[in-house]
């Protein structure tokens, strides 16, 4: 293939407890990607969105993803991408990995197939290091393998997919900014070990319930004692949605990334909407604009919408 046209979607990571190691790939929103290859080593970037994004492909995600596999496969051959975001940068839905992990997919595609899924991974942290200043791969690891995946490890690269129960996800976007950055710096360098001790029954407890379908005990395990406590703290509004969502009939939930966004989990469509909708109008009364989405877990993840071998 000499150009190809892929979907990208957006991920929620940590899933409450499982702070860099769990993730989830969700159907919207979703960025569109189309990469070309190129006759020479050039790497052009284009963005057909208006979030202002740096076009030097060092100094942009998906370009200096591009950038490492070029070097490390030692390519005579470039790429163009043409890149248009819907995953707001910020949002705390994985919008430096859609365009990170968009990128090795799509690249990938372009050169037969010739990295694995855990090769993608490797270069597509190479973008979220750019974005955030830390290799994690707790969103990318969901967009390329889809579903519900366990980040085991990072070095070597140990990725786990888990058995993505038929659950639907409502999620809020406050037109608020969180940086990742920004929100990694105020975590405690320290914690207790009791507080460790009931985090690791949390993350055990949530794979035990995704594994075994089990939402009573997905339920009892989407519980951070942590990580939401601080961060929770940049997110208006947070504590009122999540208690409001939970009586309304979700299983759980909570901060999505490092935030802005809140996410629930819900058994039936109809619950997830009517929390969406929930949330929305609590925004709506201290008037900060907000976007809302409700879909079920995403299995596939990255989806090519077309492929064509002539330019």
């Amino acid at each position: 293939m000499k150009k190809v046209k892929i979907k990208v979607p957006a991920t929620v990571a940590n899933l409450v407890c499982g702070f860099d190691i769990l993730g989830m790939a969700v159907h919207e929103p979703y960025d569109e990607m189309e990469l070309k290859i190129l006759e020479t080593p050039d790497i052009i970037i284009k963005h057909e969105d208006s979030f202002g994004l740096p076009e030097n492909p060092s100094e942009n995600v998906a370009g200096i993803v591009l950038l490492k596999i070029q070097e490390h496969l030692k390519l005579n051959t470039g790429f163009e991408v043409i890149i248009r975001k819907h995953i707001k940068p910020g949002s705390g839905l994985g919008s430096s990995a859609a365009s990170a992990a968009g990128a090795a997919f799509g690249a990938n595609i372009l050169l037969k197939n010739i990295l694995s899924k855990e090769e993608m991974v490797h270069f597509a942290m190479f973008g979220e290091e750019l974005a955030s200043g830390v290799r994690h791969a707790d969103n990318i690891a969901p967009c390329i393998y889809g579903g519900i995946t366990l980040v085991k490890s990072t070095d070597p690269i140990d990725i786990i997919p888990l058995n993505a129960p038929e659950l639907f996800v409502a999620a809020v976007h406050p037109q608020v900014e969180v940086k990742t950055s920004d929100s990694r710096q105020i975590l405690k360098k320290n914690i207790s070990l009791k507080s460790a001790v009931e985090q690791w029954g949390n993350i055990a407890g949530l794979i035990a319930g995704i594994q075994k379908n089990d939402l009573s005990l997905i339920g009892r395990s989407l519980h951070d004692v942590i990580v939401e406590p601080v961060r929770s703290i940049l997110i208006p509004k947070f504590d009122e949605i999540k208690a409001g969502s939970l009586q309304m009939g979700a299983l759980g939930g909570g901060i999505s990334g490092s935030g802005p966004s809140i996410f629930m989990l819900a058994e039936k469509q109809e619950t997830a909407e009517r929390i969406a909708q929930f949330m929305k109008s609590v925004y709506d009364t201290i008037e900060i604009e907000s976007f809302v989405y409700v879909s079920k877990i995403n299995p596939e993840g990255i989806q090519i919408e077309e492929e064509s071998s002539s330019l």
